[in-house]
């Protein structure tokens, strides 16, 4: 696209940066793009399950909608016009590349997942729309479960469950008839009752969240730099799971965790100190750690924990690999 006139007076109210965009205007449309791009991402981020892809989708998205824009025809918002061409341009991509799950896979097995990525809340909180972000539809354990879904019913189920589209609208979307957006969503609704882990709460009744949330994460901190597998067990149930995405590694047990932990040097000198930092991802708190090797003298990234706690303790952890730090805006070494 070329660069906009800078004598031009550009529109500030929707319809008629609307009007101008879908003339040909591209600092109009450029204006209503940056009105929904983070929203777009996060649709893309559930389709997709992997943060880098969504990314490259509302790209695309945006690259489509300024192409067809003369087939805008107002009879719908120029947002849901945009969440139709994102929704499609993910159908292609995994049209073009299929990723197939096991119909029998376990989905307490998160490897099985392997494209999984965090997505950071500093994107969730950009997003004008809250629902669209809510914690139940965005947690890893949600976007787990729903990779297991084929591509279709995975966007009927978050087009009509999610946005709370009507099933007119989503089978519009998906250019598929009304009955058969209602069956997608019906396969996708008895998929996930099945996959999806039973709702807990994080803290007691009572409890100030807040604050108890803060209490445990200094304790899990605390004990990870000291190097003290009895303290950091303590802050985690012991049914607890651990796992490493794509590495084929499940742990249960926070006794089980430990020992794996301690195999690898967990507080040793053969793994060297470490050092954490706070940060939320998926509406979870996380925890960058990074680790000072023998022989260097600045710590670096080791793993981004993204814990889930239930009963004010940690019940599951999701640790990433190093890559996962740069879309989280933390630091290279500490």
């Amino acid at each position: 696209m070329r660069a906009p006139d800078r004598h031009t007076t550009m529109p500030t109210d929707t319809a008629s940066l609307v009007t101008a965009a879908t003339a040909g205007d591209e600092s109009a449309f450029a204006q209503l793009s940056a009105r929904h791009r983070r929203e777009l991402q996060v649709h893309c981020y559930r389709m997709l399950g992997s943060f880098e892809e969504a990314e490259d989708m509302v790209q695309e998205t945006f690259l489509r909608a300024w192409r067809k824009r003369e087939t805008y025809a107002g009879r719908a918002s120029f947002r849901a016009w945009l969440y139709r061409i994102a929704t499609n341009a993910c159908l292609d991509r995994l049209e073009r590349a299929p990723r197939e799950i096991p119909a029998d896979a376990d989905p307490a097995r998160v490897f099985e997942v392997p494209w999984l990525q965090p997505i950071p809340d500093s994107v969730l909180d950009d997003d004008p729309h809250a629902t669209v972000a809510a914690r139940e539809t965005i947690e890893l354990a949600f976007i787990v479960a729903i990779q297991h879904l084929p591509p279709q019913s995975r966007a009927a189920f978050i087009l009509r469950d999610v946005l709370d589209w009507s099933a007119k609208d989503t089978a519009a979307a998906l250019e598929i008839s009304v009955p058969a957006a209602n069956s997608a969503l019906q396969r996708a609704r008895e998929t996930l009752r099945d996959r999806l882990p039973e709702q807990r709460a994080a803290w007691p009744a009572g409890t100030d969240a807040t604050a108890a949330e803060r209490q445990l994460l200094q304790e899990y901190m605390a004990a990870s730099e000291r190097g003290d597998g009895q303290a950091l067990i303590a802050t985690i149930r012991r049914d607890a799971r651990w796992a490493m995405p794509p590495e084929t590694l499940s742990v249960v047990g926070n006794r089980e965790m430990l020992a794996s932990w301690e195999q690898g040097g967990f507080g040793t000198d053969k793994m060297g100190p470490m050092r954490c930092v706070v940060t939320r991802a998926n509406r979870q708190p996380a925890i960058a750690c990074y680790i000072q090797r023998p022989g260097d003298d600045v710590f670096r990234p080791l793993a981004l924990d993204v814990l889930r706690i239930e009963d004010g303790l940690v019940a599951e952890i999701l640790s990433f690999a190093p890559p996962a730090f740069a879309a989280f805006d933390l630091p290279e070494t500490v």
